[in-house]
């Protein structure tokens, strides 16, 4: 179920001091959660995507092929606009990418926010939020909109209300923790 989009997001600028950026998109506040509590255990910085034009739940209606979400999901084109920017994210070393699964695949805001900076040199991770999907390809399709250079880890699929601990062992695995 959809609600409000978040207007208010914590450390939109992500100026803190941090070489770890996480980077999220949230309509319903699930992938929200996820990404701050991957934040606390990377101890990163952390920016909200927000879109120029906000969704409403009625955008990300499922039962209907005329929703502004299905629309942008069946056009591999279509790049939703942004209305923040990362300011410096050439400080980071390290970017996780958090967002969740619609029909099956990355949404696109996402698209635009890989094909928005350069991230060559990078080491970046992504991470989703679903109810009932896994993160399938979304993570590889990402990779591919990024810069060549880019060092990408396996992406993984976790619940809204995933611990800090688990995440952490998680990022561990990955090799973004020690």
């Amino acid at each position: 179920a959809a609600e409000k989009q978040d207007a208010a997001a914590p450390a939109a600028d992500a100026a803190g001091k941090s070489k770890t950026l996480v980077v999220y998109f949230s309509c319903t506040g699930n992938t929200k959660a996820l990404a701050e509590n991957a934040a606390k255990a990377l101890q990163a910085d952390v920016f909200a995507i927000q879109p120029e034009q906000p969704y409403t739940q009625n955008d990300l209606n499922y039962n209907d092929n005329s929703t502004r979400a299905t629309v942008e999901q069946n056009d591999l084109n279509a790049r939703p606009k942004i209305a923040n920017k990362v300011k410096a994210i050439e400080k980071y070393d390290t970017i996780v990418v958090a967002y969740p699964i619609w029909w099956g695949q990355e949404p696109r805001i996402m698209d635009t926010f890989m094909e928005s900076y350069d991230f060559s040199g990078k080491t970046l991770a992504a991470v989703c939020t679903s109810a009932s999907s896994d993160i399938g390809s979304s993570d590889a399709a990402l990779a591919q909109l990024g810069s060549k250079s880019a060092k990408w880890k396996d992406g993984h699929r976790f619940d809204a209300g995933t611990s800090t601990e688990e995440l952490s062992q998680w990022f561990k695995q990955i090799g973004l923790l020690k």
